[in-house]
């Protein structure tokens, strides 16, 4: 029998509790233990990333903040968007958001997703059209990866939209393991100590890059995309190549995980407790004035 239509508007008392404590995109997400948990989780590291590297710039002339959060349909910038809209609503988060899916002309790309999933969560989002796929194309030899050029094209677009939309900041969804793989491409392929820091100034000097889920495991935030049901978006370009060199790097912390569990952990840890005097740099450490005391 068809439902009448004061059964199809109507809403039972715990429905209508989760309807006012919460961002539209959760009220129907599960209620079991472990995805609250693991929400939480999240929620608290994005905090944590957020107030250690005081991502959050005071208010300029009665304004507050505003952020441009880049979508690319991928399960972390879901996450990523999902998790600020979260904060802020609970009153933790003080700025505005702005999605921005960048549309590079990938073949066979579905442009009706995202903005289909931004108007039915009631996301303020900008999509911006640029065929960056066949630059990419052109320029980059046979054979070759695409990710270099790819994304710096994706970056300068990005920050052009930033700046027309009067943001202070460009936030991505990178996480722990994307700054581990950074790091260990650098060590072994760059001769130097580097990763992709979760709070950047721009060479311009004119927009911050923020990474608020530096913190956050990427199986968590699989997990997560998996219960929000995000409708994923492959990539079909960098993503599909192989040999990727990142990708080794992927595999080797996952080795590195299966035998010693909580190393990744470990590792994130050390990259904000470092002792310079215990390293070789002399730009960080003047090891010519260090002499041994008088006896």
């Amino acid at each position: 029998m068809p439902k009448s239509e004061s059964q199809t508007t109507s809403v039972s008392a715990p429905d209508k509790e989760r309807y006012d404590t919460c961002h539209a995109m959760f009220r129907t997400v599960p209620t079991s233990v472990e995805f609250n948990k693991l929400r939480k989780r999240l929620l608290r590291q994005a905090r944590e990333a957020i107030d250690i590297y005081d991502m959050v710039a005071p208010a300029h002339e009665g304004r507050r903040p505003k952020w441009l959060i880049g979508l690319s349909g991928g399960k972390d910038s879901y996450g990523l968007i999902a998790l600020l809209l979260d904060l802020k609503w609970r009153g933790l988060l003080n700025v505005d958001l702005l999605a921005c899916n960048l549309d590079q002309g990938q073949p066979n790309f579905p442009k009706h997703v995202l903005p289909e999933w931004l108007d039915a969560n009631g996301i303020e989002h900008r999509i911006e059209y640029r065929d960056t796929y066949s630059i990419v194309t052109q320029k980059v030899p046979e054979n070759a990866t695409y990710c270099a050029l790819c994304s710096r094209l994706r970056r300068g677009n990005l920050y052009r939209v930033a700046r027309e939309e009067g943001c202070d900041a460009l936030v991505l969804g990178h996480h722990r393991e994307d700054i581990l793989e950074t790091f260990f491409l650098n060590l072994f392929h760059g001769g130097k100590l580097a990763t992709m820091p979760p709070k950047l100034l721009n060479d311009e000097n004119d927009l911050m890059v923020l990474r608020p889920l530096a913190f956050c495991a990427e199986n968590d935030l699989a997990r997560f995309a998996s219960h929000m049901q995000f409708p994923i978006i492959p990539c079909d370009l960098c993503g599909s190549q192989d040999g990727l060199q990142r990708n080794i790097m992927k595999q080797m912390l996952t080795d590195i995980e299966a035998r010693m569990p909580g190393r990744k952990n470990t590792m994130i840890r050390a990259m904000g407790n470092i002792n310079p005097s215990h390293m070789l740099d002399v730009n960080l450490f003047d090891f010519k004035q260090l002499n041994r005391p008088p006896s």
